[in-house]
């Protein structure tokens, strides 16, 4: 799909808070860009819809769909109802209401009842280790070869741990690449060596620990000793 069609969709989905950077929306688009009309992508943690609208874009060149699945819980970060009125309007503004179908639950309570196939899974919902550990799970959807990405899979505790409980031990996944901490992982059986890219990337995951324990420490200008500028978590 040509870049002109990405940049067109980052340009909307850039106005949209959230914490998907530029080059992981490229990896979403890239990913969704390669299915065939008919497809699905599912998405678990939508927001207010920065990445849904990268998504819903690609896939809507491509003649598929997205499921967004998010419960919308209240809270300060999170935002409750408020949040879900804010994504629907992105959504239609966008012109993607019939592209992008909500899924309005928890990922843990829909995913016993799915039954849909799925081509491409993008998890980036709660972060605590047996809530993305469940999200693994929706992978028996996809085909062989089909694709997940996972955000924050290399800066968020929780999420690292189940990677390495539930895709280093596993016979599923391919662990193929990250962009920032978007990483990229292929349904198919892994070689040693897939094994070891994992562990590979452990020491940037200490980094990045230590990166947030100073930032809450507010202890800023010690986060550059580690190659991190700004304040806000690396991602």
């Amino acid at each position: 799909m040509p870049q002109a069609g990405f940049d067109t969709a980052w340009e909307h989905a850039s106005a949209v808070p959230g914490w998907c950077t530029r080059e992981q929306a490229h990896a979403l688009w890239k990913a969704a860009s390669k299915l065939g009309p008919g497809s699905s992508v599912l998405e678990i943690g939508s927001h207010k819809g920065r990445s849904t609208m990268v998504l819903g874009e690609a896939m809507r060149t491509a003649g598929g769909k997205v499921y967004a699945v998010d419960p919308f819980i209240e809270g300060r970060l999170f935002g409750g109802q408020s949040t879900r009125v804010t994504f629907e309007e992105n959504i239609a503004g966008a012109d993607l209401s019939d592209v992008v179908e909500l899924c309005s639950d928890y990922s843990t309570k829909l995913r016993p009842h799915w039954h849909e196939p799925i081509d491409l899974l993008y998890v980036d919902g709660k972060h605590d280790y047996w809530t993305c550990a469940d999200d693994f799970r929706w992978g028996v959807h996809l085909p062989e070869n089909g694709e997940m990405l996972v955000h924050d899979a290399y800066s968020s505790v929780g999420v690292t741990l189940s990677i390495l409980v539930n895709v280093f031990g596993s016979r599923d996944w391919v662990y193929v690449e990250r962009t920032g901490s978007l990483a990229l992982f292929r349904r198919a059986r892994p070689t040693t060596a897939d094994r070891l890219r994992v562990l590979a990337e452990m020491p940037w995951w200490i980094r990045n620990v230590m990166v947030k324990v100073l930032l809450r420490l507010r202890l800023k200008p010690l986060t550059r000793l580690l190659g991190h500028s700004g304040s806000v978590d690396p991602y």
